[in-house]
């Protein structure tokens, strides 16, 4: 078997398809959010602004998570010197629990060390915990959230993104006594479109589901307090389990997941994805604390986010370039080759000192490749006036498809 040739010829498929990932080698100017240094393949340098962050509202640059991180690093040190059963459990790791559960109104909280993990540890513990549970998931749902599901190796039912009908058909056809979940996201990520969390709650309680709700992409950036989409709907109280991360709005790092005392100590005490593995160091617990607390405060942050993501969007459409319908802070602009979206985030990068990454397969579905811009309470009318003119440049000179002008 010749071992190097095979994964060679794997990448070389990506290549051929168009989607070969290459990353961007970004050095962030702290203090000067959306702005980077820019390290070209051949070494040189310049500044770009970055437009595809998920750093959704600059917290990474906030001084009051600095501070507390560098409190932190002097207080305790670097590391958390080992797992959460085994001298792992910081009182930063503690505080931060309690403060998470408070965020969206449960009993509990626990910490993870990224979303992805939160929502593949859970929803496979709870496969175990509740023997013969169906998973009901949504078509659009995360990579971790269906890698989870599978993981568990129960019986999983697939209903098509947001169709309420879909779901209640499989509901109403599984054993009535089975125990069910229900796994769906508030916002989600790659159109920005949202789910109707309130009817989905309540459809699942009609049939006997406990309900898991995905709110990554929205805690910190919806609510009075930052809670998600839930708390801005008011229905917090109605998901058995919300889960989130504090690497996006928040600016840190790890994932968690909040729900009933007895149901987090559960996971608490099953999840492999939680029990062996080092827990999150000290500084990052209390930067995320630092973080979770600021925005509680500060719905202005906010209100400024929602404003820049529309202004983005109507500038595109003025423009005639296919922006996607999108009710969220997400702004993701059609393209629908995997080359050609490529070769415009090579370009806007090269030319303009504009970078946003090329979304392809397997991220999103063949023949919807889009860029996927995320404005922040930084970005400038300023940013978006140069950003809007590149793309009308590039979009002419890579002789793509577009759609009408439309009125402001």
């Amino acid at each position: 078997m010749d071992y190097k040739a095979a994964f060679r010829d794997a990448v070389e498929q990506v290549r051929g398809e168009g989607r070969y990932r290459v990353f961007a080698d970004l050095k962030r100017h702290r203090g000067n959010f959306p702005f980077a240094t820019w390290t070209a393949p051949g070494g040189e340098t310049r500044d770009v602004i970055v437009w595809c962050s998920n750093d959704y509202l600059g917290q990474g640059q906030n001084p009051v998570i600095i501070e507390a991180i560098h409190k932190a690093v002097d207080e305790a040190g670097a590391g958390s010197g080992g797992t959460r059963n085994i001298s792992g459990t910081t009182h930063y790791h503690v505080e931060l629990e309690v403060e998470l559960a408070d965020l969206h109104g449960k009993e509990a909280a626990l910490l993870f060390t990224s979303g992805y993990v939160s929502n593949e540890a859970t929803l496979a513990t709870l496969q175990k915990v509740l023997p013969g549970l169906i998973t009901f998931s949504d078509a659009l749902n995360h990579a971790s959230m269906i890698a989870g599901i599978r993981a568990g190796g129960g019986p999983r039912k697939i209903w098509r993104h947001n169709d309420l009908e879909h779901l209640e058909q499989l509901l109403a056809d599984a054993p009535v006594d089975a125990p069910k979940l229900v796994a769906f996201e508030s916002v989600y990520s790659m159109d920005g479109d949202m789910s109707d969390i309130a009817a989905t709650t309540a459809l699942a309680k009609r049939y006997g589901a406990m309900t898991y709700l995905d709110e990554v992409h929205a805690v910190g950036l919806y609510g009075k307090r930052g809670g998600g989409v839930s708390e801005r709907d008011g229905v917090a109280d109605q998901v058995d389990i919300i889960e989130g991360t504090l690497g996006k709005a928040f600016g840190v790092m790890g994932g968690y997941v909040t729900g009933d005392a007895d149901l987090i100590d559960a996971i608490r005490s099953y999840a492999g994805g939680f029990i062996f593995t080092t827990s999150l160091p000290p500084a990052l617990t209390a930067g995320a604390l630092a973080s979770i607390r600021w925005l509680k405060q500060h719905d202005e942050v906010r209100v400024v986010h929602q404003e820049r993501a529309a202004s983005l969007k109507r500038r595109m459409k003025v423009a005639g370039l296919p922006v996607m319908p999108s009710v969220s802070h997400i702004v993701p602009l059609l393209v629908g080759d995997p080359v050609h979206t490529k070769l415009i985030s090579d370009m806007l990068l090269t030319d303009h000192g504009i970078y946003v990454q090329p979304i392809n397969y397997p991220t999103v579905p063949r023949g919807t490749e889009r860029l996927r811009f995320t404005p922040t309470p930084f970005h400038t009318d300023a940013m978006m006036d140069e950003l809007v003119s590149a793309l009308e440049k590039l979009w002419t000179r890579c002789n793509i498809q577009r759609m009408g002008g439309v009125a402001a």
